[in-house]
């Protein structure tokens, strides 16, 4: 069964009403036909159409759930995808405001920035690493607009697959000089080790997820261009932050990428 016009536009509504105003929502799935990803995906276009239209400017797009254990837990077999905007990312040195974030959570993932366009039905991994210029470590800042993180598939699709903010690294690297399969991940917050993983698990390397969502992007009419940033997917298990936590991300051969969220006492901007 699929979702009707209508009740794309509630559950889009309700998303929108929770982004705005930074209070969760009930499970938007309850909203939709059951079980109807194509519904959801037309909830998160409704919604990207919406902030275009707005006036932001979309520089990209997030691959989600690549790991095989998530999508068991959810009860799907591929990954997901959103779509990243120039006013989701923040620099290492600004805070992310406390009244911007629900319940965020962080992971770790590498970030392509293609130099050529990928168009093609089925890329291959050869034109995957031919489009892409350079690499960067990146700390995804994933949220739900969802109370309690109460989601499943259709739920997160919704809601741009659950992304909210970005962080990059600021130090271009060239793909020949990392190994993508075997390139070690640490996540510290507040000095603690919060989350350790390689690139072999996203996927088995993340340019296979980049390659994933390059045919799917193709499939439904809005290929990947030149100058599109990717967030190719976590390299480990992603963890939850409080008002306060610094968080530091260090990829082998990539570097280190760092953020701040500001205490509740640090106010807003």
């Amino acid at each position: 069964m699929l979702s009707t016009k209508e009740q794309v536009i509630r559950a889009a509504d309700a998303l929108h009403e929770a982004r705005i105003t930074n209070q969760p929502t009930t499970p938007v799935r309850d909203l939709l036909a059951p079980g109807d990803v194509e519904g959801a995906y037309a909830v998160q276009r409704h919604n990207i159409d919406r902030r275009l239209t707005e006036g932001a400017r979309m520089v990209g797009r997030k691959i989600g759930i690549t790991t095989k254990a998530v999508q068991a837990q959810l009860g799907i077999d591929e990954c997901d995808y959103g779509a990243i905007f120039a006013d989701d990312f923040f620099r290492e040195d600004e805070v992310i405001p406390a009244n911007r974030v629900i319940q965020p959570m962080v992971e770790g993932e590498i970030a392509f920035v293609l130099g050529r366009d990928l168009t093609v039905g089925h890329p291959t991994l050869a034109d995957v690493i031919g489009a892409i210029d350079y690499c960067l470590p990146a700390i995804e800042v994933v949220d739900s607009r969802v109370r309690d993180w109460d989601i499943q598939i259709v739920d997160t699709v919704a809601d741009n697959a659950s992304c909210v903010f970005v962080v990059l690294g600021g130090k271009p690297v060239r793909l020949s000089d990392v190994d993508l399969e075997l390139c070690g991940m640490k996540m510290e917050i507040d000095g603690e080790i919060a989350s350790t993983g390689i690139g072999a698990a996203c996927l088995g390397s993340p340019l296979n997820a980049t390659a994933w969502l390059a045919k799917k992007m193709v499939e439904v009419d809005l290929p990947l261009k030149a100058g599109d940033i990717v967030l190719s997917g976590a390299l480990g298990p992603f963890q939850r932050v409080n008002p306060g936590s610094h968080v530091e991300l260090r990829i082998a051969g990539l570097g280190k990428v760092q953020t701040r969220f500001a205490a509740v006492s640090e106010g807003t901007i």
